[in-house]
């Protein structure tokens, strides 16, 4: 059985991705240019779909991120409170 939501959304780190940006005063537009830069091809579009839950992230989106937003793959999952 393949589960495609986890409490309603597709990713665990929306709500984190998006604490981060915002405390580094990011646009989400300025968050896709950063992943842009760093090899990941991501639009605002999709950035804002991973903050509201609706679209999947990879592994290696997960480590560009946390690398981009200055925060550990452990606090972007919410392991490391």
């Amino acid at each position: 059985m393949k589960i495609y939501d986890y409490h309603g959304k597709k990713n665990v780190c929306g709500d984190r991705v998006r604490d981060a940006r915002q405390k580094q005063r990011l646009t989400q537009e300025d968050l896709a240019a950063k992943l842009q830069i760093a090899g990941v091809i991501m639009e605002r579009d999709s950035v804002s779909r991973i903050e509201i839950g609706t679209r999947f992230v990879t592994d290696y989106e997960l480590m560009v991120l946390s690398k981009v937003l200055d925060v550990s793959m452990q606090w972007l999952v919410g392991i490391d409170e």
